[in-house]
C-alpha cells in the first residue's frame, strides 16, 4: 500500500497542480491503517485517509471515496500494485471525448480458470446491460465527477465495477476503454472460484432488476447511499478515535 500511494503522488504531481490521493481503509486489521496514517501525516492534504469501522465492503469503500473526492476527475484503483498509475497519462487526454475511461488488462497475470470466467462474465454483462467493454472488472477507471454524482452506487461488494458501468450506460454517458499493463499480485490472493458462478448469476439478475425496474425501497436506498456517511477521516494533529 505504501508503494502504491507514494507512486500515485509522484505521478499526479507531474500531471496536474490540483490533485489528491484518497485512501479508504475498509476496516483493516493487518496494520494498513497505521501505514496510511503515517503517509497522510507526511503528505496531508494531498493524501487523505477515510476509515470504515467495521468493514463495509469494496463497493462501500468506493462509494465513500467518490463522495469525498473534490476535483473534476476521479480515478480509482486497488493498492495491490497490479496496475501502474503512470498510465493515467494516456487516459486523461481521452476525457475530452468520454465521460468514463475504463482499462482492460493486457498480459493478464491471472489463472486460466479466472480468465475464462472473466471472459464469460464480460459477454453476459454486454448482453444484459449493453456495456460493451473488454474487461468490466478492471480496477483502473477514470470518471468525470458529475457522472459519479448522478449515478449513485447500491452495491457494497466487488460487483460495483459492473454497476458503475451499467448505470453510466443507462444514463448514456460516453464510455471509452484502453489497455493497461497487468502485473503479478505481490500481496493478498484472489478469492474468485468457479463455485462462485451460481451466486454471480443471482447477483447479476438482482442488479439488472434494481437498475431497470427499481421499486420505492430501492430508490430510497439509492438516495441514502448518495448521501454517504458511516466513515471517519483521519486528519494529522486532530484528535481521532480511529
Amino acid at each position: 500500500m505504501e508503494r502504491a500511494v507514494t507512486h500515485a503522488l509522484e505521478v499526479l504531481r507531474g500531471l496536474t497542480d490540483q490533485y489528491e490521493v484518497i485512501v479508504v481503509d475498509d476496516g483493516s486489521t493487518d496494520g494498513t491503517a497505521e501505514i496510511a496514517r503515517r503517509l497522510v501525516a507526511q503528505h496531508h492534504p494531498r493524501a487523505r485517509l477515510l476509515i470504515h469501522r467495521p468493514n463495509k465492503g469494496y463497493g462501500a469503500a468506493l462509494r465513500t471515496g467518490f463522495g469525498c473526492a473534490r476535483y473534476s476527475l476521479v480515478f480509482f484503483t486497488d493498492c495491490d500494485n497490479q496496475f501502474d498509475i503512470a498510465e493515467l497519462v494516456y487516459f486523461v487526454p481521452q476525457m475530452e471525448h468520454y465521460d468514463v475511461m475504463t482499462g482492460f488488462r493486457v498480459y493478464r497475470y491471472d489463472t486460466v480458470v479466472r480468465s475464462i470466467l472473466s471472459w464469460i462474465y464480460n459477454r453476459l454483462v454486454a448482453i444484459l446491460f449493453r456495456v460493451r467493454v473488454r474487461d468490466v472488472d478492471c480496477a483502473f477507471k477514470l470518471f468525470r465527477k458529475e457522472v459519479l454524482d448522478q449515478i449513485s452506487i447500491e452495491t457494497d461488494n466487488f460487483f460495483v465495477n459492473t454497476e458503475l458501468l451499467a448505470r453510466a450506460r443507462k444514463w448514456n454517458f460516453r464510455i471509452g476503454e484502453k489497455g493497461v499493463r497487468h502485473y503479478p499480485r505481490i500481496a493478498g490472493e484472489t478469492s474468485v472460484r468457479a463455485s462462485d458462478i451460481p451466486r454471480t448469476l443471482v447477483e447479476v439478475a438482482r442488479m439488472w432488476r434494481h437498475i431497470y425496474l427499481p421499486n420505492r425501497r430501492q430508490m430510497e436506498r439509492l438516495m441514502t447511499s448518495r448521501a454517504g456517511g458511516g466513515y471517519s477521516e483521519y486528519v494529522p494533529g486532530e484528535a481521532s478515535d480511529a
